[in-house]
């Protein structure tokens, strides 16, 4: 009957079409909205890849990122001068220029996104930087040369925490903070040396000689890079805020940094360098030695005028006496 009737049964097929083409529009429109880079929150992604694949690209410099690594320290500062030039809330300039004594500058990358061994920060005034672009010259002009890119292969990290309950047990905080930089700055085991620890101050130690570094391996300067803006609430993960370390239940409340780099090379400092506290102590040490000179030779003077008056006085008594 049904089929004199000419109606016809929609197919067991339909159904399942459409709920395969419903779940594809589902999967593309979530990972559209999941076109973000994991690692770096300073970047513009889109599905522009091959395949409409999602591909991130650093603010300052349109570099290509590798969201599955850190992102190099040259390139997240060309993205936080973009950001502070063109007034985006992304990070707020830091305040704490405590080794690093030039601060933030607009550095220029070779083509893997490190630091070039010559930077000038787009003006006529030039210098030299190692690996972590921090300098190691004095400035000069853009005559400068710079043979060769140092490496810092020793980076120390002094920290001290604010007052806990109590000490933190040595042991505990060992542990944690090599699980933090080997989850969520992906540095391998064995580049963090050592973690010192007497309280308040605790000690990271990162090590890493350019014949250890394989391919593909997150560097020392990067890893301590990120710390370094997780600690000061400025982190570059996306949905994170800072540093958000617990160490048995208590949270690791960092009041004061400091990072120390160490190159393979000595750097190449003039005596133009000397900080004005240095200069004030060398003016004090050269006055108090001239004062000392001085009242060393008024003291000698009177001495040698007393003797000259004893001297006068015994040839006056003399003549004064009778010849026999």
């Amino acid at each position: 009957m049904a089929g004199g009737l000419g109606l016809a049964l929609p197919s067991p097929s339909l159904p399942l079409f459409l709920l395969l083409l419903l779940a594809a529009v589902t999967s593309h429109t979530a990972a559209q909205d999941n076109c973000t880079c994991p690692t770096n929150k300073m970047t513009i992604c889109s599905q522009d890849g091959p395949g409409g694949r999602c591909q991130c690209r650093a603010l300052g410099s349109n570099f290509e990122v590798n969201c599955s690594t850190l992102t190099s320290k040259c390139l997240l500062l060309k993205a936080r001068m973009r950001a502070h030039k063109g007034g985006r809330a992304l990070v707020r300039p830091s305040e704490h220029a405590l080794v690093d004594n030039d601060g933030l500058y607009d550095p220029d990358c070779d083509h893997e996104g490190r630091f070039k061994a010559r930077q000038c920060n787009q003006t006529s005034v030039c210098w030299c930087v190692n690996s972590v672009g921090v300098r190691r010259t004095d400035k000069g002009d853009l005559s400068l040369r710079c043979d060769e890119l140092v490496r810092t292969h020793h980076i120390l990290i002094d920290l001290r925490h604010r007052p806990a309950a109590g000490s933190f047990n040595h042991s505990d905080l060992d542990a944690e903070l090599r699980r933090l930089f080997r989850e969520r700055y992906r540095l391998r085991p064995r580049f963090l040396a050592a973690v010192h620890y007497e309280q308040p101050t605790i000690q990271i130690e990162l090590q890493q000689n350019a014949s250890q570094k394989a391919p593909g391996d997150v560097d020392i300067a990067d890893a301590a890079y990120y710390f370094e803006r997780d600690v000061k609430g400025e982190s570059l993960f996306p949905g994170r805020g800072g540093l958000d370390v617990n160490v048995r239940g208590e949270p690791l409340l960092v009041e004061r940094t400091l990072i120390y780099y160490l190159d393979e090379k000595p750097p190449q400092f003039s005596m133009k360098r000397l900080t004005s506290g240095l200069i004030a102590v060398i003016v004090v040490v050269v006055v108090a030695l001239v004062a000392g000179v001085v009242v060393l030779l008024i003291s000698n003077r009177r001495k040698t005028g007393k003797y000259k008056k004893v001297e006068l006085k015994e040839l006056g008594e003399l003549r004064k006496e009778p010849s026999l």
